[in-house]
This record gives structure tokens, sequence and C-alpha cells, in this order.
């Protein structure tokens, strides 16, 4: 149990049985009555947003979350395999889990994963990866100058917006958490 006079973000508490990250939080002072701190919470499950209301120092559930270095194997049509890297365990992932990482998950990447009672609820991917560009349109002589993007597919499967001179073939560096194109490698 923690406090709501210590909630800070990105901490998860259990609210009514479900998982909450807290994504924002303010401490409310009134000039009448009890002060209260009123947060927005994001259920991991869903990503659905809940506003909640609690009492200046009321006790709340905190969830404590494992954190465990696991590298991807390979997906075998109904899971994504990941290999812990400690003690060389195989572990199934549901799709549903890494809905916002799938895009960017490419073989052999350590992930870090999230769990919560030995049950996985999230992966978090590193910030920056090198994907290859698998398919672009061409880029035309004199096309670099206007600063003008195009759709490219990584090999991942991942559409993102690249400059007009990056081709088929070419190793980008890209932002994991936002889908931008960085720099090509």
């Amino acid at each position: 149990m923690v406090s709501t006079n210590s909630l800070k973000a990105n901490m998860t508490l259990v609210v009514n049985g479900e998982l909450y990250n807290i994504v924002s939080f303010q401490h409310v002072k009134p000039g009448k009555g009890g002060a209260f701190v009123r947060t927005k919470l994001r259920q991991i499950k869903n990503n659905s947003v809940l506003d909640k209301t609690f009492r200046a120092g009321e006790d709340v559930e905190q969830a404590f979350i494992e954190d465990v270095e696991m590298e991807y194997l390979y997906n075998n049509g109904q899971h994504f395999i990941f290999m812990d890297l400690d003690s060389y365990e195989q572990n199934p992932v549901e799709k549903e889990v890494l809905v916002d990482v799938i895009d960017f998950l490419k073989e052999n990447t350590v992930v870090r994963m999230k769990l919560y009672s030995g049950n996985i609820i999230g992966v978090e991917l590193p910030f920056f990866m090198e994907l290859t560009v698998s398919e672009t349109d061409p880029g035309f002589k004199g096309d670099t100058v206007t600063g003008g993007t195009k759709p490219a597919t990584l090999e991942t499967g991942a559409i993102i917006q690249v400059p007009l001179f990056v081709e088929v073939g070419d190793v980008l560096k890209v932002d994991t958490r936002t889908g931008q194109y960085i720099q090509r490698v």
C-alpha cells in the first residue's frame, strides 16, 4: 500500500482489481473541505483512460512490476517466442500483449518485459533500432533539396515516413517510441 500523497507519474496501481499506470496527478487543496488527489490513469490491458479522485492520505494498492530482459526469437503463428536471458527458458507471448511494439519487433532483439505476478503485461523495446527498408518508391534526382518525405516499409512491416533519398536496402535508425525516421546508417 502507498499513500496518495506519494504518488508519482508512471507508478502502477491496482484499482478495482485492474492494473493502471498513472499518467498525471494533481494535489488539490480547496479553500473549503479536505484535500484530494486528482489522477488520470491508463489501464494496462486495453489502454483506456480513467479519471479518478482519491482523498489525500488515502492508501492505494501499488503493483510491483518486475523488469526482465528477454530476447525475441521467432513467431510460430500463434505466439511470439521470447527467451529469458538468465534462465534460457522460452516464453510464449500473446499478440495482444505486443500490440504497441509489434511494428518494430525484430528477431534477436533484446527487450524489457514487464511482469506482474508472473504474467507478462507489457514489452519495452530499445528506444532506437536499426531496420532495413524493404519497399519504397524511388527518389528522383533533385528531390532531396525540397525536404519532402515518402512512405517506406521496413523489414518488420512497419510503414514510416522517410526522406526522398532513402532507397530499398538502406538501413535506417528509427525511434521506436514515436515511429519516426532518425537517420540513415
